[in-house]
């Protein structure tokens, strides 16, 4: 099978970071899944272990997120059948999505939505299980209108993240949901998803509550830079708040968060795959219920790119724009 790989992480991305290679096609077994792959998505994990993470010998593929059709089941396999169409993010310790053939463990697997192109399916699996996981595990915020009304901040609201994760929000729970963008179509594309209020993080946030009359938030997610945004956090955040993050902050002063006793909540959705933990199984719940949001209309993909094919030039150009900091939504490609 054919596959884009590399032999060594390279940190400055150029035309001899990834190359077409040939693959022995993989055998499903056990709870595996074997996926004919029609469409990726590219995000920024994928940046960052090509700069960082060299093969121990041979091509190392990455790639975690993609649709595709089921061609082979392993023996334990009870939740799918060949010719299903799923969605998935993948595994970080396995091999990744730029391929044609994949496996993948069921467990973390969903029937993709039947209403989108593959494309558009693509845009959600990653992005969606981080932004679930943020609200409903790490940060445990009650679903339904019924529940305690409350307030959100996402910080970096218009990545891929931020995207689908405003929508739950707004959507599945009573919160109201302030995002933060600092370029003008980025507020577009927030107030286009239905954020409450949308504030510039280039500026002081406290600032900018005090002059929308906000109370201090009861959540604040943090999507990206949060080392640069931590004191402006800790303003707006009521005591005994919650503050969740994702990124990789260069530095971070726990003792900030002591005076108004703010817990600390870290969201990495490989957990569940990686350590094969009891409930893995959440991640094809909840893709399952996304699925039916997405039919039923209720949460709209956050396909921001279509890049074209799945090739090495194509690969590359992703890559670049997810490292200029200034992509939208999703960056996507289709068909080998």
């Amino acid at each position: 099978m054919k596959a884009i790989g590399y032999q060594a992480a390279t940190k400055t991305l150029s035309e001899d970071s990834f190359e077409i290679i040939e693959l022995p096609t993989p055998t499903a077994q056990g709870h595996d899944l074997l996926v004919a792959v029609n469409a990726i998505s590219v995000n920024p994990v994928d940046t960052k272990i090509r700069a960082n993470v060299s093969p121990e010998h041979g091509h190392k593929v990455i790639g975690w997120d993609a649709v595709g059709i089921v061609k082979a089941v392993g023996d334990k396999v009870s939740l799918f059948d060949i010719g299903d169409r799923v969605y998935y993010a993948g595994d970080l310790t396995r091999s990744g999505s730029n391929a044609q053939l994949q496996l993948v463990d069921e467990r973390i697997v969903g029937r993709a939505p039947s209403s989108l192109s593959d494309a558009e399916a693509a845009a959600l699996p990653l992005t969606s299980i981080t932004a679930w996981e943020l609200l409903f595990d790490r940060l445990q915020i009650p679903k339904g209108n019924n529940a305690k009304p409350a307030s959100l901040l996402v910080i970096g609201a218009a990545g891929g993240v931020g995207s689908i994760l405003v929508q739950l929000a707004k959507q599945l729970t009573n919160l109201t949901v302030v995002g933060t963008a600092s370029r003008a179509d980025s507020v577009k594309w927030l107030n286009e998803l239905g954020v409450d209020q949308v504030l510039d993080h280039s500026q002081s946030l406290e600032a900018q509550r005090t002059e929308h009359n906000l109370a201090e938030f009861d959540y604040v997610i943090s999507l990206t830079h949060t080392d640069q945004h931590l004191d402006e956090i800790i303003k707006v955040i009521k005591p005994q708040g919650k503050l969740a993050l994702i990124d990789d902050p260069a530095s971070f002063d726990i003792l900030k968060l002591k005076r108004k006793s703010i817990s600390l909540h870290w969201e990495f959705m490989y957990t569940r795959s990686m350590f094969q933990t009891e409930d893995m199984i959440a991640q094809h719940q909840l893709l399952t219920e996304l699925a039916a949001l997405v039919d039923n209309g209720t949460i709209k993909t956050t396909l921001g790119q279509h890049l074209g094919k799945i090739n090495v030039e194509n690969l590359l150009k992703a890559h670049e724009i997810l490292e200029s900091h200034q992509s939208r939504g999703k960056l996507v490609l289709e068909g080998f």
